[in-house]
């Protein structure tokens, strides 16, 4: 199976690459082990979306409906979606040969856009609480819990921007770190343990987040524990939100250029240390992961991808 261009990952950015390299002549495939939109499936309410406002009225299109018309947009304009997942990618003169679980296929140029997976606590009514209180997106939830008791749990330097984020919704926000100290940026630290509205606890664990009377309706509260003390206790919740890392997501590729925490390195034009390989969205090194930055992301990795297939192809 051939094509001009390849794209593994149907999140924002792989289906704003698919409709963009499309649009630009080329022969574009998708392969998506789920569904198409990745993450932004599971935004209630894609409320910093630019544009996505709603009608008079109406609520902003949920993470699902954008996503679904990012589909049928790239569609639209000819890309070809299918499902699998991509074990390997490999180059092989001019031709990338990308590897499923059921089938080899090749292209002349590719776009890694596999985005990343959250590391999560693992503790009781996390899972069964998400999206009901339990975030991990504070630019994305926090808006709903304006000056309500919010749960920061991470030391990095996500847990302390969102915290700082958070900081400015409501004056209750209580910061958890299971260690003496930040692993965040000097500056940030300074500028989280000097805010007035962050209460940090060191030195402390979120053992398990509950529901109202028990039942998995809502966030009511969270019961912690002191490492150090082994000290146990339990505190009323309105929300919590989970900073405890992300892990990009790739299939094997020799010869890649990596960052030290295993994001892809690429330069303005997305282009990774593989020629004809590019790479866009969450899985690549950035500063900044949201929908709108992937998107972006995506039509300049499709645009380039184009120029790359008419020079050597």
């Amino acid at each position: 199976m051939q094509c001009d261009l390849l794209i593994i990952g149907a999140g924002p950015a792989g289906l704003t690459a698919a409709q963009y390299g499309s649009r630009s002549g080329l022969a574009v495939t998708v392969i998506e082990q789920l569904a198409p939109g990745g993450q932004a499936l599971l935004i209630d309410k894609l409320e910093n979306y630019p544009g996505n406002i709603g009608a008079e009225g109406q609520e902003p299109k949920t993470g699902f409906e954008v996503a679904e018309d990012m589909h049928r947009q790239a569609e639209r304009f000819g890309a070809r979606f299918m499902s699998g997942t991509v074990k390997r990618i490999r180059k092989n003169g001019a031709v990338f040969e990308v590897a499923t679980e059921r089938e080899t296929l090749t292209a002349s140029a590719a776009i890694i856009a596999t985005g990343t997976a959250r590391k999560l606590l693992n503790v009781p009514g996390e899972a069964e609480l998400y999206g009901k209180g339990v975030s991990y997106c504070a630019t994305c939830d926090g808006p709903f819990f304006k000056n309500k008791r919010i749960f920061v749990v991470g030391g990095g330097d996500a847990a302390c921007d969102e915290a700082r984020y958070l900081s400015r919704l409501t004056n209750t926000v209580i910061l958890l770190h299971r260690r003496d100290k930040f692993r965040a940026q000097k500056a940030l630290v300074e500028q989280t343990l000097s805010n007035p509205n962050i209460t940090v606890r060191f030195n402390t664990r979120l053992t398990e987040i509950k529901g109202a009377a028990g039942v998995y309706q809502k966030v009511a509260a969270v019961a912690l524990e002191n490492t150090v003390t082994g000290e146990k206790r339990e505190e009323a919740a309105d929300a919590v939100f989970i900073f405890a890392g992300s892990l990009p997501q790739m299939p094997a590729v020799e010869g890649l250029t990596l960052d030290e925490a295993g994001y892809i390195v690429t330069n303005q034009r997305m282009e990774t240390s593989i020629q004809g390989l590019f790479a866009a969205g969450d899985v690549r090194a950035t500063p900044f992961r949201q929908v709108v930055v992937a998107a972006g992301e995506g039509a300049i990795a499709a645009h380039c991808a184009a120029e790359y297939t008419q020079t050597y192809s």
